[in-house]
């Protein structure tokens, strides 16, 4: 991706979350709540450079009471999406899924573990196989659990 086309490619997932965040909070959290099959997200972190909270809209392609899977994909991007960078300083986040909101931890799955969780994350969205191909990197997957009492 060229250095031009990067702006662009940021600015369009800015305006994809502002839209997502939106919608829900018009509709009360009724809508968009699946997306692509998945249900959606909203991930808080810390910035990792400013300290200040931030909150984007993302989907789980795995989840239970136990852990919520994320990919860090930026759409097959060349980069980490900022929300990955965010967690991987500050581990401690907050999500709210299905309407309902929780501490987490976040962490990245380890190679084996990426490994088999990889066939049910793309039987769920066949998109991020395609991601995975163009983005000239390895695609984090993030287990985020309870934190420990």
């Amino acid at each position: 991706m060229t250095q031009q086309r990067k702006p662009v490619v940021d600015a369009g997932f800015k305006l994809l979350n502002l839209t997502h965040k939106a919608a829900l909070r018009v509709t009360g959290g009724r809508w968009p709540n699946d997306l692509f099959g998945m249900p959606g997200v909203e991930l808080q972190t810390i910035g990792n450079k400013s300290g200040e909270p931030r909150t984007v809209m993302l989907t789980s392609p795995i989840h239970d009471e136990s852990r919520v899977v994320l990919i860090a994909s930026k759409g097959g991007d060349s980069r980490d999406p900022q929300w990955y960078r965010n967690l991987s300083a500050n581990p401690d986040v907050r999500i709210t899924m299905h309407g309902e909101t929780r501490a987490m931890r976040a962490r990245t799955a380890s190679p084996d573990e990426k490994a088999a969780l990889w066939p049910d994350i793309v039987a769920v969205y066949k998109g991020y196989d395609s991601y995975q191909k163009k983005a000239g990197r390895d695609i984090p997957v993030v287990i985020l659990e309870p934190p420990p009492a």
